[in-house]
């Protein structure tokens, strides 16, 4: 697999100021089990024609998890305060994502320390190596690599400052493009709950990894709607 993997980080450089929070791996962070295929979904091998980035908004998802033991590492606070996680890099399709392309082995501890800090749940490390990891590369760790490059190559509009004013999901996009040198608004697509509360920013990407418009098959919110953003608590 080839992978020009330090074109988004050129792209994306720029002299705004990243996402703030804190992280500290836990010491005695083991290793992932394997994940497999749940019999619902299709295993999903297709040649590779571009890759989407999806940045999920930790405050959002840990509102209503904040007690419950399987979310403990990125919600209950005792591992890190975060903003921004790497929900994933997953390769598309057309619009059709490859997935569960081969079965896999467990990570390592060395490989969930590593890239604890950009997703902290091992639990999804495993998923997101098993998911779509096998259908970009035969190792785990050119595929968190690659995906901690890219994640950490983003930068972010301050989250604070908009959660506190009337927000449409075009104005969200523009204020990811205008700190992101080379990211246009079409490049970038919004997931909104049913509450209009943001959960997830999504990058498109060419299949060389550089930004590119969002397929129009895509599901995406559209430049009007009303969103809100979660600030925890």
């Amino acid at each position: 697999m080839r992978l020009s993997v330090f074109a988004l980080a050129l792209i994306l450089s720029s002299s705004a100021n990243a996402q703030a929070y804190q992280c500290r791996a836990p010491s005695l962070l083991k290793s992932a089990p394997a994940e497999r295929k749940p019999a619902d979904e299709p295993r999903r091998i297709k040649p590779i024609a571009g890759y989407t980035l999806a940045l999920s908004w930790s405050p959002e998802f840990c509102r209503t998890r904040k007690d419950q033991p399987r979310h403990k590492t990125q919600c209950s606070g005792d591992d890190g305060s975060f903003a921004f996680i790497l929900h994933g890099l997953w390769p598309d399709a057309r619009g059709a994502y490859p997935q569960w392309c081969r079965a896999t082995k467990a990570l390592s501890p060395d490989i969930t320390k590593r890239n604890f800090c950009a997703m902290p749940s091992t639990r999804l490390m495993a998923r997101e190596w098993a998911k779509h990891g096998t259908c970009m590369a035969k190792r785990p760790e050119t595929y968190f690599r690659v995906s901690r490059i890219m994640f950490d190559a983003v930068q972010y509009p301050n989250m604070d400052r908009l959660s506190r004013k009337p927000l449409t999901a075009g104005q969200l996009r523009n204020a990811f493009a205008a700190v992101n040198d080379g990211l246009e608004p079409s490049h970038i697509r919004l997931k909104i709950n049913q509450r209009g509360w943001l959960q997830e920013v999504r990058l498109c990407l060419a299949k060389n990894f550089r930004p590119t418009r969002c397929p129009s098959n895509m599901r995406m919110a559209r430049p009007e709607s009303q969103i809100k953003i979660w600030r925890g608590g």
